[in-house]
């Protein structure tokens, strides 16, 4: 039995998962990956991994927990080379368990070969299937490793003697579905590779000493020194290399589609995407609910800390003034020690507290940024009360989550999602609020489209059901618990 207490007990979607490249000389590329791992902890905090290379071998440490709680000094100074890939994860086609942590890094003919994804392929079981047929062997059930053997052994037809690592990755680029951001090392090169909707975030940026990184987020750049170059482009393959940054194109879409869930929860406030910073956005979000949802109230809340941009949006624009109401524990992280009965029916207690003297007597508008499954919600209202709150106001800066996500998002089944089962008044009532109201979807597209200096779409069907890509049967019949069942029946998968 799983007796562990963490921030996925909230209800929050699992982010998706961060990934970092680097190619650089005369520079411990292993401490520089650690660094921005840290930066992009957000984005996955079961597992996290380094691969290194030097151009002859490889080396790869990884571990479950979070990034300073699996490396030391001691195996980051195992890890030599001049180019490296990293990844910090959360499980979604894949469970939680070592076996599936990041990067993976075999030998092929040509050399060492790692791997670090954030997404999820939608056609990994027909892809699985091809390979065992092949007789390629797999031990894990997550899609990531299915993309290293993929990449290993080319199709059938194809010249398994030929190195070039770009056409490889173009073949794969045809037969893959879904949402995929790419690390790839190999024996002289980091590949960064984005799937043709441009599903997950990728970016690059130069180091002022020569060298080149990769990273799921901007805000990794500066916490290692590089200057943000650009965003690398839905169907774009990036090589890094000795003779510095280099592009092709792999396979295009009609349909850009970068996940609107990056602008609403997922991303960093500091990161940058599509020309304009999460926090700008987040803020505009909050100036349209209170023009959507305006109510009579004291002071404006937000549940800190990803909801704090829009509460201060929403106060600017309603005139109520924005006070902290909620103080946030940032210190919980993953831990094995099962809470008693008590401190169990509410991770929020163990997150959050609240501050009586802004509350006491105050109509308090809460801001939070999603609702997914209704299970902190609730508590929140009951917390605010019970600091004094005369009324609560609950406004979500984003539409009712009502639909699965397949594109690497840790989203539940539709049965799970409150805002599919239960009505806004419905949700309200559940929750205790004195009132309810989400931000529109028009009102969402909106505020996140509003100063995006490039041209593209987005994929929002967590909220609307209208999926970019088309889904086969195997989604919809959940085969995906097939082969994590055999695991399981081994008495070896969690």
């Amino acid at each position: 039995m799983d007796t562990s207490f963490n921030e996925d007990t909230l209800d929050r979607p699992r982010e998706a998962c961060g990934v970092f490249g680097i190619y650089a000389t005369d520079t411990d590329v292993a401490r520089v990956t650690f660094f921005a791992l840290y930066a992009l902890q957000h984005r996955g905090q079961e597992s996290a991994g380094i691969a290194t290379g030097n151009g002859i071998a490889a080396a790869v440490h990884k571990d479950m927990g979070l990034v300073a709680q699996v490396f030391t000094e001691d195996n980051l100074a195992r890890l030599e080379g001049h180019l490296a890939i990293g990844q910090t994860r959360y499980s979604t086609t894949g469970s939680s368990h070592l076996r599936n942590a990041q990067p993976y890094l075999i030998e092929t003919m040509h050399g060492p070969l790692g791997v670090g994804h954030n997404g999820n392929l939608t056609n990994s079981p027909e892809l699985r299937r091809q390979l065992l047929e092949r007789g390629v062997g797999l031990t894990s059930s997550s899609d990531s490793e299915v993309i290293t053997q993929m990449l290993a052994a080319p199709p059938p037809g194809s010249d398994n003697g030929d190195p070039d690592w770009e056409v490889r990755i173009a073949q794969f680029m045809e037969a893959a579905e879904g949402a995929y951001s790419l690390v790839v090392l190999t024996r002289n090169a980091v590949f960064g590779v984005r799937d043709p909707h441009g599903f997950r975030p990728l970016c690059i940026g130069e180091l002022p000493d020569g060298g080149y990184v990769l990273a799921s987020e901007s805000c990794a750049l500066g916490t290692v020194g590089a200057a943000y170059v650009r965003e690398v482009a839905p169907g774009e393959i990036v090589r890094l290399d000795a003779s510095g940054c280099h592009s092709r194109a792999g396979s295009t879409s009609s349909r850009p589609a970068l996940c609107v869930f990056e602008y609403v929860y997922f991303a960093r406030p500091d990161s940058v995407l599509e020309g304009q910073t999460i926090h700008r956005v987040r803020q505009r979000l909050g100036e349209i609910l209170a023009a959507e949802a305006p109510v009579e109230a004291d002071v404006v809340v937000g549940v800190p800390d990803s909801a704090t941009p829009a509460a201060i949006g929403y106060a600017t624009a309603s005139g109520i003034p924005y006070t902290e109401g909620l103080t946030k524990n940032r210190y919980i992280g993953r831990t094995f020690i099962e809470p008693s009965d008590r401190l169990r029916r509410s991770g929020v207690h163990l997150k959050y507290n609240p501050l009586e003297a802004n509350l006491s007597g105050k109509r308090v508008v809460l801001i939070d940024d999603s609702i997914v499954r209704g299970t902190t919600a609730g508590p929140l209202v009951n917390l605010l009360r019970e600091g004094g709150a005369a009324e609560v106001h609950v406004r979500v800066s984003s539409p009712p989550v009502r639909h699965p996500c397949f594109m690497g998002i840790d989203m539940a089944d539709s049965e799970e999602l409150i805002g599919f089962v239960k009505s806004t008044e419905e949700i309200r009532v559940h929750i205790g609020a004195d009132s309810l109201a989400y931000l529109s979807e028009r009102g969402m597209m909106r505020a996140v489209t509003e100063e995006t200096r490039t041209q593209g779409g987005h994929c929002n069907a967590c909220f609307t059901g209208e999926y970019p890509i088309e889904l086969n049967g195997y989604w919809r019949d959940r085969d995906k618990l097939a082969f994590q069942s055999a695991w399981a029946q081994s008495g070896d998968f969690e």
